[in-house]
């Protein structure tokens, strides 16, 4: 089969329609609801602010469904009709799935579309049947099928083996295939993914074309093959270590883990939220065994956020010791969420999605223990932000190893779906914090793109000591995707793509260097680590750009890493190095990666 050419993604830009109506699943409202605020005889010169209620319905974009529910096929066609193609369309969607067995369903997904299991382990809510992500809207090709997910469910596939061809940011979480799992699309076209996590797959996981995977605390039955960079930690199952040919990076372990929070019922509808605790040398997943360790939170704790909801009020709920549960739609900031309280928890649903405007930062956490941040989507405004999203404040030093900061599912977006600007996408600041998956991602298609009009200069910035990213994808930025400057960084899973839009030479010159490293480790580094870090160019403006090295780093005894590539799609740009001066240059248009096993 020819390999995978994801340098030639194409734009199509479909709106999405009006929403369904929502199958009626609620949580009870804690405090006064909006209509029963008191009356008052006289003015007053000043008046607090009515308390903000917890619980509350999860609006019309979340479908709840139950084994007895009719018509369910149909609702999930429609669902997908509306987001099969709606790549930078305004719909967002999730499909909850209450505790029981469905049988002949085949839950396509499409954009912006989350389907979720409500049982404390995948094995309580089955499927038989299929959760597909296929790329028929694309000619085959599954380069873009972003922004989509399934978490929290056991599969029976129908023919034996679930189809799941994604690409960037659509998670694979929590889920029991008992079968195979099919990670390329009909005809094994090109296809550029993919994360999977705390999953068991009973059968075989077949990549066939997909470019790069990493595989995180899961159970598996075989792997078929790889092609460039597929990544293991904590995996049983997992093929051994044998990178570069076959292109395996396997560790036996993950350094430290916690998983996504994920909703789930108890009763007959009374809406939880479950907090997985932190495991250290995890492996395996976290559900095998019954119960899963972590503790759960009533909806009541938590301001079920609708879209239209200013920030003020975001931010009042937080104020008030609320969690924050953002249901599918865009919100638009006038000014940042502020999370001050440790073990705050932010969760979207179907990929709710944060705009700053007027240049303001859209999040922001306090230097604080526990903050969770999972599932929402950053979307760049017009008026050019100095980050976007900001993870504990400048010079935060505080320890927080034992209940660290989790940013998962979070992904950036600059452009795309309309012209943004950023000078840094995501600022890590607080030390121990986990980012566990994220894609940050400066546009190379849709709306408002070009050099300057989506400017973003700097993806991710890590200036927090002990910072950990398991599944770390961050493309197209005009300088450096990554830099690092806090102590003992480690970093499991790179994939990236060097800004394709440059014009010339001169517009990506670092001083002396050519271009910006897609990964930078700061000089005053002396302790990093990296496993299966891969960059590739794809210069189609100006295919006789010349980049020096995927990856610039200290060369120093304590900044160490482990299978990198970097690789030229088709020949358009090339590397000299694939890290400082060590490795050779790519091959010209063979399209073949330049590997370095260890460095130094």
């Amino acid at each position: 089969m020819p390999l995978p050419d994801i340098g030639r993604r194409s734009v199509l830009v479909a709106a999405a329609a009006a929403a369904p109506v929502a199958l009626g699943l609620s949580a009870p409202a804690s405090a006064v609801p909006a209509s029963a605020a008191p009356a008052t005889s006289a003015p007053r010169a000043v008046r607090k602010p009515r308390r903000l209620p917890g619980g509350g319905d999860l609006g019309p974009n979340v479908l709840v469904f139950d084994p007895s529910t009719a018509g369910i096929q149909a609702k999930l066609d429609e669902v997908f009709k509306q987001q099969e193609s709606a790549q930078f369309g305004t719909g967002r969607y999730a499909l909850l799935f209450k505790p029981g067995t469905y049988h002949g369903l085949n839950a396509q997904l499409g954009f912006y579309t989350s389907i979720m299991g409500l049982g404390l382990s995948p094995d309580d809510t089955t499927i038989n049947g299929d959760v597909t992500v296929d790329a028929g809207w694309f000619n085959g090709n599954a380069t873009q099928n972003f922004w989509r997910s399934a978490e929290n469910l056991a599969l029976v596939p129908a023919n034996g083996t679930n189809r799941w061809a994604v690409a960037q940011a659509a998670p694979f979480r929590r889920m029991h295939v008992r079968g195979g799992l099919n990670l390329s699309p009909t005809g094994y076209g090109w296809a550029s993914g993919g994360y999977i996590a705390d999953s068991r797959i009973d059968g075989e996981v077949g990549p066939y074309s997909q470019q790069q995977w990493y595989t995180r605390d899961s159970a598996i039955g075989s792997w078929l093959n790889g092609v460039w960079n597929m990544v293991f930690s904590g995996v049983e199952g997992a093929p051994a270590q044998s990178f570069p040919n076959p292109p395996y990076t396997t560790l036996d372990t993950t350094p430290v883990s916690r998983e996504k929070p994920f909703l789930h019922v108890t009763g007959s509808s009374d809406l939880h939220v479950f907090l997985p605790e932190k495991r250290t040398n995890a492996r395996g997943v976290t559900w095998g065994n019954g119960t899963p360790r972590g503790t759960s939170l009533p909806l009541s704790q938590f301001y079920v956020a609708k879209p239209g909801v200013s920030a003020a009020t975001l931010n009042q709920a937080l104020a008030q010791g609320l969690h924050l549960l953002l249901t599918p739609g865009i919100y638009h900031l006038d000014q940042p969420v502020q999370v001050n309280r440790a073990n705050t928890v932010v969760l979207g649903l179907g990929y709710a999605t944060l705009v700053p405007d007027n240049g303001v930062t859209a999040l922001r956490v306090a230097d604080v223990d526990g903050v969770r941040l999972a599932g929402f989507l950053v979307d760049a405004g017009r008026v050019n932000s100095p980050a976007l999203l900001e993870i504990g404040p400048r010079g935060a030093t505080r320890d927080h190893s034992a209940n660290p900061t989790t940013v998962q599912d979070v992904f950036v977006r600059i452009g795309g779906a309309g012209a943004g600007k950023a000078t840094t996408s995501m600022v890590v600041n607080s030390r121990n914090t986990i980012v566990d998956h994220t894609w940050v991602w400066r546009a190379d298609h849709g709306e408002g793109v070009g050099w300057e009009t989506n400017r973003a200069d700097y993806g991710v910035v890590v200036n927090g000591d002990d910072v950990l990213c398991t599944g770390l994808f961050v493309e197209h930025f005009n300088k450096y995707d990554v830099q690092w400057n806090g102590q003992r960084g480690r970093t499991i899973f790179f994939q990236n793509e060097k800004a394709y839009d440059a014009p010339n030479q001169a517009a990506i010159q670092n001083g002396s260097v050519k271009g910006y490293a897609a990964y930078k480790v700061g000089d005053g580094v002396t302790a990093h680590e990296g496993w299966g870090l891969g960059s590739y160019c794809y210069y189609n403006v100006d295919p006789t750009i010349v980049q020096h090295s995927g990856f610039a780093a200290p060369n120093r005894a304590g900044v160490r890493f482990h299978d990198l590539l970097v690789v030229s799609l088709g020949g358009n740009g090339q590397y000299e190095h694939v890290i400082n001066e060590t490795g050779s240059p790519t091959s010209g248009t063979s399209t073949v990666p330049s590997t370095v096993v260890s460095y130094p």
